[in-house]
């Protein structure tokens, strides 16, 4: 046998014989069969400098999904965050290998029901909502309207759960939305209890105008938050949407620390501070003692 195909045929085998040289040869033949080309024509290995680590990029394409756009070619996702069409295929590959990601018969991604069960594990969210949900429940049957609960992320606010019957106000907040801690009622109350050096932070930096009414001053925002710490509760007249009115309470951790923020959004035009005020403080309470209560004991 010729000397050169000899060689050939010798390296064919080696590289049929390494499993990850394999996989990278299956993923190729997959994105020829599906008319992509790997950048520069080379192989689908991207350099770390190029997209980041490999759990960033993950992350990346999980946070490509919105509420508006819950399904997702491999071109979008590719698009929304920023990737390699190449890196994006082999990446959205192992997430739906693992559950993070479900992909429908129409060839679009989803995010997947693993991802949601192990969201459900942060003790900030489902194990708080649990607690916070009884007692959420009979304060909505007193208000007939918008009960919210809501921790701190960062410079943010996490919207854990929401009660609202079918004639509630509508909100610009949904259940695991974001929202900026300085508008509403609950996000006053977190900002309030979050470290100083946070709270500067957030006064520091831009703050949105969602109505004429919002405030944005840092002086006043200040004045505003010492009085919430003060007194217990914010009330938040218009500072979200023109007809909304919000009366917000803080709920305590067993060290006493601020770990949510529930409460209570109606119709401006129908509010009343001074029967709104004691009846969303006492259903914080009520919430901090069943959190209280949950908190593991010390031997």
């Amino acid at each position: 046998m010729d000397g050169r195909i000899w060689g050939v045929c010798r390296h064919s085998a080696v590289i049929a014989s390494d499993p990850s040289v394999a996989r990278a040869l299956t993923v190729a033949a997959d994105l020829r069969a599906s008319g992509v080309r790997p950048a520069g024509g080379g192989a689908a290995s991207p350099r770390r400098g190029e997209t980041g680590p490999v759990i960033r990029r993950a992350t990346q394409l999980l946070t490509a999904f919105t509420p508006n756009r819950s399904a997702l070619t491999l071109t979008q996702l590719a698009r929304r965050a920023g990737l390699p069409l190449t890196t994006t295929h082999r990446l959205a590959g192992e997430l739906v290998e693992n559950g993070l990601l479900e992909r429908d018969c129409a060839g679009a991604f989803h995010i997947g029901l693993r991802l949601w069960e192990i969201a459900s594990l942060a003790p900030r969210g489902l194990g708080l909502r649990e607690l916070a949900l009884p007692y959420m429940e009979d304060l909505f049957a007193v208000v007939q309207n918008n009960v919210q609960l809501a921790v701190r992320d960062g410079v943010e606010s996490v919207w854990i759960e929401r009660l609202g019957g079918c004639n509630a106000v509508p909100l610009l907040t949904r259940v695991g939305g974001r929202f900026p801690l300085h508008p509403t009622g609950a996000g006053r109350v977190l900002l309030a209890h979050a470290p100083a050096e946070l709270q500067e932070e957030v006064l520091a930096a831009p703050l949105a105008r969602y109505t004429p009414l919002t405030i944005t001053g840092p002086r006043e925002l200040r004045c505003l938050l010492a009085d919430v710490r003060a007194h217990g509760f914010a009330v938040n007249d218009r500072q979200v949407s023109p007809d909304t009115f919000s009366v917000g309470a803080p709920v305590r951790g067993a060290t006493g620390d601020v770990v949510a923020a529930v409460s209570v959004v109606v119709p401006a035009s129908s509010a009343c501070t001074a029967a709104l005020v004691p009846v969303v403080q006492a259903t914080a309470r009520a919430i901090s003692r069943a959190v209280c209560a949950a908190a593991p004991g010390e031997d």
